[in-house]
């Protein structure tokens, strides 16, 4: 199938704090960025490369004597006060990520479960703000998608298994998850190609899959534009290193198309461009995503 794309995709795995604080997490942008390496499965493509590319200080992942992952705090305490997996809180309690300071998640901590506790895919209400780790959700949900006027967001189950092997109770549903992240959710696969995740959504590549995340490039995310995250590109779009895109030398990325490598039409999106599969040959996942060969428009070498 020709050359692919590997180790040039910027941003992280979610979004920028405004809107919708990381629809899969980011610390720039809304989860905590870590120096420990990925326990999910090696990568091929595109998709592999997703990083913090926005200079924010980066915590520290360590393990203690149970090999469970926690955050050293600036004091030498630990900011995980539970883990996400095991839920491992008192009853009546759940183990959710919040936001140590001002930012993204960078911890863990038990609260209660509301009274009146929403089922996944219900909207729900977080306290304060979408950062805060306290929502109104059901135990083994989180409140995501928070409108930061409103502090409405759905309810989103967390992942089940192990950061070994995370599983998700939908088949076509991912846990696009790092070792640095302080949270494990689960979102639905998607096409990048077909863009078919519904208003105000956008099919975006989170570690090795595509999942579904709030758009939240506003006026801006056009083909082209500068882009520092993920979901800060129109649905269509992804956020590009600046050497895969024309004109794009000033910034630390830009918004290029998806497009289908079977069928090139990258010229007319954005000229001076070709179709570059994502994938090596064969590995594409073929359930959930699509028929097309997922590819991304890049300067035609």
């Amino acid at each position: 199938m020709g050359r692919w794309i590997g180790w040039a995709l910027i941003g992280l795995l979610g979004c920028a704090p405004a809107g919708e604080v990381g629809e899969g997490g980011a610390t720039s942008n809304a989860s905590s960025s870590g120096a420990s390496p990925d326990p999910s499965p090696e990568p091929t493509g595109l998709s592999a490369t997703i990083g913090d590319t926005t200079g924010s200080t980066t915590t520290t992942a360590t393990e203690d004597t149970t090999g469970s992952a926690f955050i050293a705090s600036s004091d030498g305490g630990p900011m995980y006060e539970c883990n996400p997996w095991e839920q491992n809180c008192p009853r009546g309690e759940k183990c959710m990520p919040w936001a140590v300071g001002e930012g993204s998640w960078n911890a863990t901590r038990c609260v209660p479960i509301d009274d009146d506790a929403k089922p996944v895919g219900e909207p729900c209400t977080v306290v304060e703000s979408a950062v805060s780790g306290i929502d109104d959700c059901e135990f083994g949900a989180m409140c995501w998608s928070v409108d930061p006027e409103t502090n409405i967001g759905e309810c989103v189950a967390f992942c089940r298994g192990s950061e070994l092997d995370p599983q998700c109770p939908d088949a076509c549903d991912a846990c696009p998850i790092g070792a640095a992240d302080p949270f494990n959710l689960c979102f639905p696969q998607c096409d990048p190609i077909a863009q078919d995740c519904g208003p105000g959504k956008a099919c975006q590549a989170v570690h090795n899959t595509f999942v579904c995340v709030s758009d939240v490039s506003g006026d801006a995310g056009l083909v082209g534009d500068p882009c520092e995250y993920v979901n800060t590109c129109d649905a269509g779009n992804f956020c590009a290193s600046a050497e895969m895109v024309p004109g794009c030398e000033n910034a630390g990325g830009c918004c290029a198309p998806f497009c289908d490598a079977a069928a090139d039409t990258c010229d007319l999106l954005l000229p001076g461009t070709t179709c570059v599969p994502w994938y090596e040959e064969g590995q594409q996942p073929a359930a959930c995503i699509g028929t097309g060969i997922i590819g991304a428009c890049t300067v035609t070498p």
